[in-house]
């Protein structure tokens, strides 16, 4: 499941690129810079902080969901697996 969870975060981070004004905000948010992002897509807490970053804005959770064609509660789950809370693998 961490493998598909990784998967995920990497084709939310493609549709938060595809908005500059996102994409500042993701990394605004986050501290990183864009080589950090880059040198950290491999780290689990890097993948985490890509879709915290997504479910702590319900409208953009929704417009990914959408655009990649999964719940956005799917979306909400990989993110709490990644962030490392137990409770929710099922």
């Amino acid at each position: 499941m961490q493998e598909a969870d990784e998967a995920l975060a990497l084709q939310v981070l493609g549709w938060i690129l595809t908005d500059e004004p996102r994409a500042e905000r993701l990394l605004g948010m986050t501290g990183l810079t864009p080589a950090a992002l880059r040198e950290s897509l491999g780290q689990r807490a890097t993948l985490a902080a890509i879709l915290g970053f997504l479910t702590a804005h319900e409208p953009d959770l929704v417009a990914c969901a959408g655009a990649l064609d999964i719940e956005p509660e799917a979306l909400a789950a990989a993110a709490r697996r990644l962030e490392g809370d137990e409770r929710t693998m099922a």
